[in-house]
């Protein structure tokens, strides 16, 4: 900690009780801490024990506390450093002269190619379009790659991922490779199987809507007729469209409760009142949250998936659920991605998605919830809901049986960096909710669920993903959620990547 403040210790230990038909196993739930002295809410932490020294009817929940790695002291005592000064400047000299030979004569690198031939407006959108496999480090390109050309130059494609991106109203914008604006396309010359190749290029199963939005004349994209080929190959620069009516997409049916009535400080939810909220179990109990995005992703947290807890084969994923006592119909797993930017120190990037092994039947009960467009903004005080099966007190000995909700307020992010919250901890993926005076919240068990704001046509958008905060419900303590705007480039990328 860097500080003696108790307040922001992990909450105590506990106790819970699992089902005497279940193998034995202790859960170690770890609690995080920064150099901000911040406690994350993070999930149990799963540890096989010898059966005989475990009793079968209650397994014990421990807190441990996790600091960042101390700073290496200096090599010059080491037994394993290269041989003293001089072998140190002398390993620097070969490292510079490489460096000048690399600059010299080498050609130019991938990462060089993003700052050098990058120009438009959007050039500072670059960061977000670099090719990356997201388990494996970085992908392997060509020197010749350009983005958006529609030509695979990368091993994962990923120079044609992160092309397309919806606006205001659904506006279908696509980026050029002549200069990497995203322009509007116009609407002549699209029709509905078009627009089902657009949506199963970024991984949906094909559109739910295609429809007109009127624009002022500036310059768009003209469609050519339709191929095999991606859209952004398919499109020119026109100076405007030549009915001054632009393409607006819906590549689900999403964001809309079946239920209309109204965990800390929350209520019950209702069947049907967010059938996007889906609960992740690992080895038969639940863990963490998360949300249906579509008929085979679910967006969750990436701490949820840490070390031994990384294997797909070990999850399920229920569905339509209000209660774990009646759960429905579950999902096996197929892959799970987590942000390759994810820290575990700082919980930064702190997102993963979920390909499920088959398609979900949507119903009354189960459906999307809506990501949030680019230019989407969630302003200061917005009133929002998160909603999971996690503990409804610090400290609780269980989680709870059925989905809570909760109303929270948007909090200025400058307001929750201040040193009386997070004294910085709150990074540009970062979001916080909830009540400076405390008690409405989220909590353990709750991470990876949703943090939703209701938008245009009565809709509700994934604003937030649950990621961390200090306790719970403790006052000028706010949850803190990771911001699907900010990370929405790697969600479309990595479903593209992944589509069925």
């Amino acid at each position: 900690m860097a500080d003696n403040d108790t307040k922001d210790l992990p909450p105590p230990y506990y106790s819970v009780a699992v089902d005497p038909q279940t193998p034995p196993m202790t859960y170690e739930e770890v609690i995080c801490q920064d150099k901000y002295g911040v406690a994350q809410k993070t999930v149990p932490y799963y540890v096989q024990k010898d059966p005989a020294q475990v009793q079968v009817s209650a397994v014990i929940v421990t807190q441990r506390v996790v600091v960042p790695p101390k700073r290496q002291e200096s090599c010059g005592r080491s037994g394993k450093c290269c041989g003293g000064w001089g072998g140190a400047l002398f390993l620097l000299f070969l490292i510079g002269l490489a460096i000048w030979l690399g600059v010299r004569y080498g050609s130019k690198s991938h990462s060089a190619y993003y700052e050098d031939d990058c120009k438009g407006k959007d050039c500072k959108e670059n960061e977000d379009h670099k090719p990356h496999d997201d388990n494996k480090g970085s992908d392997i390109c060509s020197n010749s790659s350009i983005l958006c050309d529609g030509i695979k130059d990368c091993q994962q494609a990923s120079d044609e991922t992160n092309c397309v991106r919806f606006g205001t109203g659904g506006e279908l914008l696509v980026r050029t490779a002549q200069d990497g604006r995203f322009l509007p396309v116009c609407y002549q010359g699209m029709d509905k199987s078009y627009a089902d190749q657009i949506c199963e290029q970024l991984g949906f199963r094909g559109s739910y809507a295609l429809s007109k939005v009127k624009r002022a004349r500036s310059e768009a994209l003209t469609v050519q007729s339709r191929s095999d080929k991606l859209i952004q190959s398919l499109v020119s620069v026109s100076s405007s469209c030549l009915d001054q009516s632009a393409v607006s997409l819906e590549c689900t049916d999403c964001g809309k409760q079946q239920s209309d009535s109204r965990i800390i400080g929350g209520t019950s939810s209702k069947l049907g009142q967010w059938p996007w909220q889906v609960s992740l179990h690992f080895n038969g109990h639940h863990v963490c949250g998360g949300s249906l995005i579509s008929q085979d992703f679910v967006v969750s947290a990436a701490h949820c998936f840490q070390s031994s807890m990384a294997n797909s084969g070990n999850w399920r994923v229920y569905v339509g659920t209000i209660s774990q006592y009646t759960l429905q119909t579950s999902f096996l797993v197929k892959k799970i991605m987590v942000n390759q930017n994810y820290s575990s120190n700082t919980n930064d990037y702190d997102i993963a998605l979920l390909k499920l092994t088959s398609p979900v039947a949507f119903s009354n009960t189960i459906q999307p919830v809506c990501l949030p467009t680019f230019d989407q903004t969630f302003s200061d005080g917005l009133e929002c809901r998160t909603s999971g099966f996690g503990t409804t007190q610090e400290g609780a000995d269980h989680s709870s049986a059925n989905l809570m909700d909760v109303a929270v307020n948007v909090i200025d992010t400058r307001e929750c960096n201040s040193n009386q919250v997070y004294r910085g901890a709150i990074t540009k993926n970062m979001m916080c909710a909830g009540d400076m005076n405390g008690g409405r919240d989220s909590c353990q068990g709750d991470s990876g669920g949703p943090l939703m704001c209701r938008g245009d046509k009565e809709r509700w958008y994934l604003a937030g993903i649950t990621s961390w905060g200090a306790g719970c419900g403790q006052r000028q303590k706010p949850g803190v959620y990771s911001r699907v705007t900010s990370l929405l480039p790697w969600i479309y990328s990595t479903m593209q990547q992944e589509k069925p």
